[in-house]
């Protein structure tokens, strides 16, 4: 007796879509609903590599079920009959993963999940160029000629310039304004150093520390964003840092905040 099945089975192929796809879903139903916590994107990404690879290597641990996964795809492939489902998929495919990225790279105006320090306190000392700093004595040796030798200053505002031209201006623009030719690739978006409420409320000490250590350099409370700025002290000498915080506060009109004047 020819045995009748009243439920279609369900293709392979559907089968592991259907799998990851629920897998993917129950994380977010027992972070959001269960632990009422949202799980961050680097993390869900992480769990869905190792799930997705253990499902592959579950679903292909056979040459029959090996053979049931790759038949529907080779077939949409390679058979004449199904041209316009092929053109169909080869379209829809590659458009929805660009839409996926273009939607994941777009600014969001939701706040982190922490608390973020745009400008977060420096430490009391840190180790750069190989030596240890006190931050919070810490001041620009070329500071003084602005009174004491003008056309010296001058001639280190002008080198400054040079080295934010070749180095610098790529993100945060020749106009300091945060609007570089790369700066629209970058998230967060570089300083805007005309705002009066970025370096004219800052030491030049913080700008030496940020600038030489980078993003890399950056404190906990400066996360969960990320800064794009290279360790400049990688590639830049201690000298050409103070002439480039120089050009900044010369270009802009602001003037550094002082340590005994608050």
């Amino acid at each position: 007796m020819k045995k009748i099945e009243i439920i279609p089975k369900i293709p392979r192929l559907a089968q592991l879509v259907l799998v990851i796809g629920g897998i993917y879903a129950g994380f977010w139903l027992i972070f959001d609903l269960l632990l009422g916590q949202p799980i961050p994107t680097s993390l869900m990404g992480m769990y869905m590599f190792f799930v997705v690879t253990g499902v592959l290597m579950v679903f292909t641990a056979t040459e029959e079920s090996t053979r049931q996964l790759v038949d529907p795809i080779q077939a949409l492939v390679e058979e004449p009959g199904r041209r316009l489902m092929r053109n169909v998929v080869f379209f829809v495919v590659p458009g929805l993963a660009a839409v996926a990225v273009f939607l994941q790279m777009q600014p969001s105006d939701e706040a982190p999940l922490e608390l973020r320090s745009i400008h977060p306190a420096p430490p009391s000392s840190a180790k750069i160029f190989g030596k240890r700093y006190d931050l919070m004595s810490l001041e620009n040796p070329y500071r003084h000629l602005e009174k004491d030798d003008p056309e010296q200053f001058r001639e280190l505002v002008a080198a400054g310039g040079e080295v934010y031209i070749r180095n610098c201006q790529y993100c945060h623009g020749d106009k300091l304004d945060g609007k570089g030719p790369y700066a629209q690739g970058l998230n967060p978006v570089p300083l805007n150093f005309q705002d009066i409420g970025t370096i004219a409320q800052l030491q030049e000490s913080f700008l030496f520390w940020r600038i030489a250590t980078g993003g890399p350099g950056l404190p906990k409370e400066a996360t969960p964003w990320i800064s794009s700025m290279p360790v400049w002290q990688e590639f830049l000498s201690e000298e050409q840092i103070w002439q480039v915080i120089l050009y900044l506060y010369d270009y802009t009109g602001h003037q550094p905040r002082s340590w005994g004047h608050e």
